[in-house]
């Protein structure tokens, strides 16, 4: 598999799981617009409680509604309002059955938990996901290098993207590589309407 190959791989993968993510916490389904007011945005929670809705609708590209749903989606299958990491590995091994994805999903689990608490909040995944969502082809690529990116150093080791061969890429690189894809940046639009 040639260079293109492999990073169309590596976004179409880390896509496909907010698909599958997003399904398991019922929130890929048609919102209605008869869908409760503003005032139905619950923020009690056993150990958590997420910003408020306007402070995250400034931080993200969802409306009110959409971040209502995604709350009562999130709840339901994390009631105290935090997701650790087994629990998102138990999530993420649902739609991998056949394999073992756990290093994967290690990966993808601190991509998400920004603060590096150890725990991914309400306002991580939905700032996550209104990146991988609606965000620029730029947002899209800093997070899929932020993905990489394992040890946090601001470079990732993987030759084929290596474009000056000094044995490691940069966020430079990256997104130079990724954004002359044409499969890559055609996969980047796909699911900018799933919500």
């Amino acid at each position: 598999m040639g260079i293109q190959g492999m990073e169309l791989c590596a976004v179409a993968v880390v896509i496909m799981l907010f698909i599958a993510v997003l399904k398991q916490f019922g929130i890929l389904e048609p919102m209605s617009m008869e869908d409760s007011s503003d005032s139905d945005f619950e923020l009690e929670a056993v150990r958590h409680q997420p910003e408020g809705l306007d402070q995250l609708q400034a931080l993200t590209k969802f409306t009110k509604k959409e971040l209502q749903s995604l709350y009562r989606g999130f709840k339901n299958e994390c009631p105290s309002g935090l997701v650790n990491e087994e629990t998102f590995k138990l999530i993420y091994a649902q739609f991998f059955p056949q394999g073992d994805a756990t290093m994967y999903a290690h990966f993808l689990f601190n991509a998400f938990d920004m603060d590096q608490t150890g725990a991914i909040r309400f306002e991580d995944f939905v700032i996550g996901l209104s990146i991988l969502l609606r965000g620029t082809v730029h947002e899209k690529l800093n997070w899929a290098f932020n993905l990489y990116d394992i040890n946090k150093d601001g470079y990732i080791t993987k030759e084929k993207m290596d474009r000056n061969r000094d044995g490691v890429v940069t966020i430079e690189e990256f997104l130079e590589t990724c954004q002359k894809d044409e499969n890559i940046m055609s996969s980047m639009q796909l699911f900018e309407n799933v919500i």
